[in-house]
């Protein structure tokens, strides 16, 4: 074996090029060097730890292995790549993660060609990595493609979809099933190790390959008995029955932190005329950092930390977060109501489940990455006289969007859902950003869309949606602490549809849906101090509207501006709808609509990503003067001066 290298390693690697000059032995050091450098990274800028640790060596074996980046690496979600984003030439960005103008925390394609695919979703990895392997095929271009996928992402039934398809891709295609909490393999050891070895390598599979050209030449019973005989024996010594039945070439498992098995078998597997080939690799989540490893759910995604004692930056005391209001409030109307449950896919911590799950866990459901069963599930309890509430966040509830048309508003179920993360996200960017689920529910039959504007109002959603048996029924609120709105001792029962008003004025009305309302406010503070008078109405509801508040508002002001956390297509384009279909723009009104803008906003701190948005109290300021200026009618002196341009 060579010395080991005096000098960092590390050093003298910016692309999978210079990995694979490295004498094989070398390896293990550039792991630990690599494992180093990205503790210390995420330390000064938080981010996705645990799991990125737990495929270094993983990283190292496929770079030097594969002929990346025309062997196409697709990382599923793409939260465990800072290390492969360290290798790729970005080691010295590596520090402005998540940060605005800095690399996201997610694979891109347009960060890097070492990302040939986007993803920040789980459970797409295989079938893109089976688009790139049949592309390669039908063009006769060269290279392979590499799927690394989760054993969390295979409980979403697309990627059994895409492994029943991939049998067209024959040894193009390879994928790595990572299993990091041990929930699909036994421990491995030696033994597992040499048999991964084993049957990885040629002589096995040309061995293997005459074996069933012999058997082909038996009679038919005798060469289904040979052909079960062996997958069969494998199945035992290995636990790849189920992959084989899918198609797939089996190896493993191995361990995922031994490089001296990696390295061979996808060796092996890269040289096998076979194929498709899957690895399955044990990890362990936070490997080579103690407090991630004595706690991988706290060290998923950290804040910033001290690398040295693990001690993650402590958040300052405040308002709850939303979703704590959620399932606190949740949990509460359960003690009373034995029909009430709660469904989640994968986040119980994320939206509040987990707190209501610890006070009613034969109600509480954790189906796993399968959003899409989860609507159904949440149909079917519905059906049978249940109150589920389904509580998704609003970017993963997009991936279900079939089943709610489907099996709930068609049929009408009140099917109760709970949409965390609405709006904008901040560090996650566009990939978790809640824009629009607004638009597409509240274009859909049969469908009640409250936006909570504080926590107080979320904990009034909340009953109102658990005594609403009527018909699906679905209440947003945003990631992050609340206002500071004190929560009531008992919530409320709203009245569907129906609205409020905070403020009065006669000149100019602010129409908020969810929590913009505290800019609407102290925008409306600043039209006042200009001598305009002005109206703040909370909606509550984006369908259905509030139409007698709205008319009452349009007849009664010169100026509506409607503000939103949603796309194009939501709140505004209803409210806009209501006045052309009742002739309300015929008199000379003027109607703004204030929401998102229509692109993907990148990664920023949420205030920036709102200001960027124009969604905030001067923006606010500015639409509504720049409508009274094409309003002749009333304009108090002085009034334009010194205003900027809006988006109207």
């Amino acid at each position: 074996m060579s010395e080991r290298p005096a000098t960092p390693l590390l050093d003298t690697v910016d692309t999978p090029e210079d990995l694979r000059q490295l004498d094989r032995s070398h390896l293990r050091q550039l792991a630990d060097e690599l494992r180093t450098e990205m503790i210390d990274a995420v330390g000064s800028t938080g981010g996705h730890l645990g799991s990125g640790l737990g495929v270094v060596e993983l990283t190292v074996a496929v770079h030097y292995v594969f002929d990346t980046p025309r062997d196409r690496l697709i990382w599923d979600v793409g939260h465990q790549a800072y290390p492969h984003k360290i290798l790729t030439g970005r080691r010295d960005r590596i520090r402005t993660l998540r940060q605005s103008g800095g690399l996201s925390g997610f694979t891109r394609r347009s960060e890097s060609e070492y990302d040939p695919f986007g993803a920040a979703h789980s459970s797409t990895s295989i079938s893109a990595g089976l688009g790139f392997a049949i592309a390669n095929t039908l063009t006769g271009a060269p290279g392979k493609a590499i799927a690394v996928i989760g054993d969390g992402a295979m409980s979403a039934g697309m990627a059994y979809e895409a492994m029943n398809n991939a049998q067209a891709a024959g040894n193009r295609l390879v994928v790595i099933l990572n299993d990091n909490d041990m929930s699909i393999a036994p421990p491995v050891g030696g033994l597992s190790g040499y048999l991964a070895r084993l049957v990885s390598s040629g002589k096995y599979l040309g061995l293997r390959e005459l074996a069933k050209k012999f058997a082909r030449k038996l009679p038919s019973p005798l060469h289904r008995a040979a052909k079960l005989t062996e997958e069969y024996a494998r199945g035992m010594a290995m636990g790849g029955t189920l992959f084989e039945e899918l198609g797939f070439y089996y190896v493993g498992p191995i361990d995922g932190h031994d490089l001296d098995q990696l390295v061979p078998v996808l060796e092996n597997v890269r040289d096998a005329a076979e194929g498709p080939c899957l690895v399955h690799v044990v990890t362990q989540k936070g490997k080579g950092y103690a407090p991630a490893e004595k706690a991988s759910d706290k060290y998923h995604g950290v804040q910033t930390f001290d690398v040295i004692t693990g001690e993650q930056k402590k958040s300052l005391g405040g308002p709850p977060a939303y979703q704590t209001v959620f399932g606190r409030t949740l949990a509460d109307l359960a003690d009373s109501d034995p029909r009430l449950c709660a469904i989640t896919a994968a986040m119980p911590g994320g939206t509040g489940v987990d707190i209501f799950a610890a006070r009613h866990p034969d109600r509480a459901f954790d189906v796993g990455i399968a959003e899409q069963h989860a609507v159904t599930f949440a149909a079917g309890l519905a059906a049978q006289g249940m109150r589920p509430f389904c509580a998704i966040y609003s970017t993963f509830l997009q991936r279900a969007f079939d089943q709610v048309v489907h099996d709930v508003a068609i049929q009408n179920l009140p099917v109760r859902f709970a949409i965390d993360r609405a709006g904008l996200v901040g560090a996650d960017g566009a990939t978790h950003a809640g824009s629009f689920d607004i638009t597409y529910l509240a274009t859909l039959p049969n469908f009640v869309v409250m936006a909570a504007a504080d926590e107080a109002e979320l904990a009034h959603m909340v009953r109102t949606a658990a005594e609403h048996d009527s018909g699906p029924i679905a209440v947003r609120y945003p990631r992050g602490s609340g206002t500071g709105a004190a929560l009531p001792e008992e919530p409320q029962l709203l009245e569907i549809g129906k609205g409020r008003i905070v403020r009065h004025g006669s000149k100019v009305a602010l129409l908020s849906l969810g929590t913009r309302l505290g800019e609407a406010l102290k925008a409306a503070d600043q039209l006042e101090a200009r001598g305009l008078s002005t109206t703040v109405a909370d909606l509550r509801f984006a369908k259905p509207l509030d139409a007698a508040l709205i008319r009452q508002l349009m007849i009664g002001h010169e100026v509506v501006v409607t503000i939103e956390e949603g796309s194009i297509g939501g709140l505004g384009a209803h409210v806009l709808t209501l006045a052309s279909d009742e002739g309300l723009l015929d008199g000379g009104l003027k109607i703004r609509t204030m929401r998102l803008p229509d692109i993907f906003q990148d990664h920023d701190a949420p205030e920036r990503q709102y200001d960027a948005a124009r969604l905030n109290a001067p923006h606010i300021v500015d639409t509504a003067l720049s409508a009274l200026r094409h309003n002749s009618v009333g304009l108090p002196g002085g009034v334009a001066a010194g205003t900027k341009g809006a988006r109207a």
